[in-house]
C-alpha cells in the first residue's frame, strides 16, 4: 500500500510540476537577441511583444499558448516578451500566474523603445502586439 501511494504521489507531483506556469524573467535587449541568435539551432523562435494593458495582445496570447502546448518546445519555442514598464514586474508576474502561461515569459528591461526597436525590426513603429519569427539565427518573419 505504501509503495502504491508513493508511486501515485510521485506521479502526481511530476504532473503538477509539468503544469507549473512560466516564471517571468527580466531580460535586456542583448540577452533577448542572444536567445534567438542560434545559427546551429533549427528551432523556430516565435517572439511576441505584448503588454498587460494591451487588449489585442491579451486576446492573442491563448493562440501562442496553443502553439506551446502542441509543440512542447520541440521544433517551436514561444517567447512572450512583455513591454510593461519595469516598475510593473509584479503585475506581469501576477498576469502570467493568473493565465497559467506555459510559454517562456520575459519582461524587457530596455528603456526607451526608440533606442532598441531597430535591433529587432527597422520597419517596426513600436506598435504592439508585434511578432517576429527567428530560425537558425535569422529573422524570417515580422508582423
Amino acid at each position: 500500500m505504501k509503495k502504491a501511494l508513493t508511486i501515485l504521489l510521485l506521479s502526481f507531483s511530476a504532473f503538477a510540476f509539468a503544469q507549473q506556469p512560466a516564471t517571468v524573467k527580466v531580460i535586456t535587449t542583448g540577452q533577448l537577441l542572444a536567445e534567438v541568435d542560434r545559427p546551429e539551432d533549427n528551432t523556430l523562435y516565435v517572439v511576441n511583444f505584448w503588454a498587460t494593458w494591451c487588449v489585442p495582445c491579451v486576446k492573442e496570447i491563448p493562440y501562442f499558448e496553443e502553439v506551446t502546448k502542441k509543440y512542447g518546445g520541440k521544433e517551436v519555442k514561444v517567447l512572450l516578451v512583455s513591454l510593461d514598464f519595469i516598475s510593473d514586474t509584479a503585475k506581469v508576474k501576477k498576469f502570467a500566474a493568473a493565465k497559467k502561461l506555459q510559454s517562456e515569459v520575459y519582461q524587457l528591461n530596455a528603456g526607451n523603445p526608440n533606442e532598441w526597436i531597430d535591433n529587432f525590426e527597422t520597419t517596426w513603429d513600436g506598435g504592439i502586439p508585434a511578432t517576429i519569427f527567428y530560425k537558425a539565427g535569422k529573422k524570417v518573419y515580422f508582423r
